[in-house]
């Protein structure tokens, strides 16, 4: 079972801009070989899915984000990222990777902020 911790949250104003990252360790899977996926949960709302990265690097996003957050991976690092720029309130959610779109298996999370 893939083991996943996110980090990079924090309180932002809008406009402003964080990078998420997602650590990726445990035995039996290749993190080379998997695709990975960003989802969120806003204040009182289900997960929403918001990206995902193949293996060769294609990249995918809600179109509430496209062109506004860009996800990224380094393999060598086992590690994925989310660099959210022109943060807007709504973007207001815990942010977490996954293994999956629906998100079920995921790691703890990242709280972001977006208020003035």
């Amino acid at each position: 079972q893939v083991q996943l911790v996110e980090s990079g949250g924090g309180l932002v104003q809008p406009g402003g801009s964080l990078r998420l990252s997602c650590a990726a360790s445990g035995p039996g899977f290749r993190f080379d070989d998997s695709w990975w996926y960003w989802v969120r949960r806003p204040p009182g709302k289900g997960l929403e899915w918001i990206s995902r990265i193949t293996d060769d690097g294609a990249t995918a996003y809600l179109t509430a984000v496209k062109g506004r957050f860009t996800m990224s991976r380094d393999n060598a690092k086992k590690t994925v990222y989310l660099q959210m720029n022109s943060l807007k309130p709504e973007d207001t959610a815990v942010y977490y990777c996954a293994t999956d779109p629906s998100g079920s298996n995921r790691g703890q999370g990242a709280q972001v902020t977006v208020s003035a």
